[in-house]
């Protein structure tokens, strides 16, 4: 087996196998409070420097209402603000990505913007009265680039700086180059599905499925996947390809056309690795590229499944067409995923579903329902409380 240069976490021999309460999965109160306790209070990943190369290049985002939009300035700096004019409060930008020439100008009543998020004047001033520009800029929002990658929060919480939680990331992170990284052709992709977040993180959290539900995976590389639990309930998986009489088109020519990265070290040779970020996003790369993925909640029986895709720079044909190939693979992968997703979050209503009972291959499921369980107490109740006493008993 191939020696891995990270400090891991192993499965404990007494630990409890059973996940959170059904009620957890579509309770409207504590949605709400996931919303305050969790995602607006952790880092999220928006996008890579390469995604607004130019100045007046942005990008937007959204998150339970709250909305925010990266740009780069005149002085090459990427910055977050909320996308949120001082005015009337209208969107400054519409859209997922854009261009702004010169400035940002708000399409309700034309106030304008500097690049930097400075007010450069509002329409017909003298209607205000006594107005200090400096007073009504873009509101910013927490920022860190980690390795080319776009991260932010929306209100301070318990995670260190991204560079200090990620740090286990970072020489990985820089044996690929994933500073480098280009957006691929088409790089965003987005698919609703009809459940709860938790759902769709339960089944991305474990490798015991992939040997039955993920035939293309299994193929690919068998026997080899890991997961790796670390500090921070941050998590590696992993999982080494070669040639081999695979039966299907996709695994079999992609094994063999893939290029060697003799750049790489050995643990990244012929890998397929994926690094978990709590609660809800991943970042996986190939030797061919890399994508990040994140469940984006909408409501408690709505998640959007959303992320964006990138390629090396100076790609030979032969990577070109192995990423096609990788690509084809984590397409039928997703779509597996996916079902497996309703069908679980399905079990949540039902009277007869009486918990997990989690295999150990399975403990880094179990490791995120505590990360959960430690922001959130209440989710260690059996029984709903009703929503009015949820937040009491979260107390």
């Amino acid at each position: 087996m191939t020696e891995l240069p990270y400090e891991t976490i192993a499965v404990p021999n007494d630990w409890n196998r059973r996940g959170l309460p059904a009620w957890t999965y579509h309770s409207p109160a504590l949605f709400e409070l996931e919303r305050e306790k969790l995602f607006l209070t952790h880092w999220q990943v928006v996008g890579h420097v390469s995604d607004v190369p130019a100045t007046g290049d942005w990008l937007a985002f959204d998150l339970l209402g709250e909305r925010a939009m990266v740009m780069r300035g005149n002085d090459g700096v990427v910055r977050a603000f909320h996308n949120l004019c001082r005015h009337r409060g209208a969107r400054v930008v519409d859209g997922e990505k854009g261009h702004c020439r010169g400035a940002i100008v708000c399409p309700f009543h034309g106030w304008v913007y500097n690049l930097d998020g400075s007010l450069r004047g509002a329409a017909r001033p003298s209607s205000f009265g006594e107005m200090k520009r400096e007073d009504f800029g873009l509101k910013p929002i927490e920022m860190e680039i980690f390795h080319g990658f776009i991260f932010l929060r929306f209100r301070a919480g318990p995670q260190p700086s991204v560079a200090e939680l990620l740090a286990p990331y970072g020489a990985d992170f820089a044996a690929y180059g994933i500073d480098r990284l280009l957006p691929c052709k088409n790089p965003e992709w987005t698919v609703e599905l009809p459940v709860n977040w938790k759902s769709v993180r339960d089944v991305d959290n474990e490798g015991y499925h992939v040997a039955l539900a993920h035939p293309s995976l299994q193929e690919l590389y068998g026997r080899t996947y890991r997961d790796l639990h670390l500090d921070n309930n941050l998590s590696i998986s992993i999982g080494w390809f070669d040639e081999g009489a695979a039966r299907s088109w996709s695994v079999r020519n992609y094994a063999r056309i893939s290029p060697p990265r003799d750049d790489l070290p050995a643990h990244l040779q012929k890998a397929w690795t994926y690094y978990g970020l709590f609660p809800n996003a991943v970042i996986a790369v190939t030797p061919e590229g890399a994508q990040f993925y994140q469940d984006i909640p909408v409501a408690p029986g709505r998640t959007l499944v959303t992320g964006r895709t990138y390629r090396w720079p100076n790609e030979s044909r032969e990577t070109k067409l192995a990423r096609y190939l990788g690509h084809r693979i984590d397409r039928f992968t997703s779509a597996e995923d996916q079902q497996l997703s309703v069908w679980s979050n399905e079990s949540m209503k039902s009277d007869a579903f009486e918990g997990f009972h989690l295999s150990d291959l399975e403990y880094g499921l179990r490791r995120h329902h505590d990360g959960l369980r430690r922001l959130m107490p209440v989710m260690t109740l059996a029984e709903a409380p009703s929503d009015s006493r949820l937040i009491a008993a979260n107390q």
